[in-house]
């Protein structure tokens, strides 16, 4: 009998924030002409900027939590998610959904607020996420005594990237998406993983564990010795069977 294979929602807190964004993107740039995205997914800058955080608008506090789902263009969605569709499901398999939740929730908050504090610019996008799960992912691997080469060569494009490249583009944070980084350490060395749980033996995996012990016993062999034995049949059912 040939095995069929399904499609299996391995990760949803990674997966659902990989389609929102990519939702909003897609209304951002087709359905309402660039309006969505700098209206409610990016959030403002300091005092000093053209686009200031306002401490008595609601919609300002919103968006300090709803920035990570905005995204200027396909690039920078793309250069996002790589990293965060590659690591998310590791990282939410190790600490569960909903420790994954929150460790985006805190980072998404810090970064917000960094923003809102030093920054002149306004920031929107997931860059701190993906920075957050790069750093989470490294640390794991350094609790093992050892440091793959893969992670420090990815770690150095990513931060080069940040610094060389992110830092002259408009609407982009490098400060507040290192704090992404920041944030990843502390989750990695703050945190525990889930404990993994030890599968169960079922009801119908015992019984077939006691009858492979039950034909494997001498005293269940057919054999001349069996036949004439002494004990009866009762007999030997209940010295041969093992209860677990």
């Amino acid at each position: 009998m040939k095995k069929r294979f399904h499609v299996t929602y391995n990760a949803p807190v990674t997966i659902t924030f990989a389609l929102i964004s990519a939702f909003i993107l897609v209304l951002n740039l087709y359905v309402l002409n660039g309006h969505l995205i700098p209206a409610f997914f990016t959030v403002p800058g300091n005092r000093n900027a053209t686009f200031a955080f306002d401490w008595t608008k609601l919609i300002d506090y919103i968006r300090l939590f709803t920035h990570v789902f905005g995204h200027s263009g396909w690039n920078h969605y793309l250069s996002n998610f790589a990293f965060i569709l590659l690591l998310g499901p590791l990282m939410e398999e190790r600490y569960g959904s909903a420790m994954l939740s929150l460790m985006i929730l805190v980072t998404t908050f810090v970064t917000g607020i960094i923003n809102v504090c030093f920054i002149p610019t306004p920031l929107l996008g997931a860059s701190g996420i993906a920075f957050m799960l790069i750093i989470l992912a490294s640390i794991n691997k350094i609790e093992k005594n050892e440091i793959p080469l893969s992670f420090i060569l990815v770690l150095a494009i990513y931060v080069g990237r940040e610094i060389y490249g992110a830092s002259s583009t408009k609407n982009i944070s490098t400060v507040a998406h290192l704090v992404g980084g920041a944030c990843g350490s502390l989750f990695g060395f703050l945190l525990a993983p889930k404990p993994v749980k030890n599968k169960k033996i079922s009801s119908q995996n015992k019984k077939a564990r006691l009858e492979e012990i039950d034909n494997n016993s001498p005293r269940f062999k057919n054999n001349t010795s069996q036949k004439n034995s002494a004990y009866s049949d009762e007999d030997s059912t209940i010295v041969g069977t093992i209860k677990l």
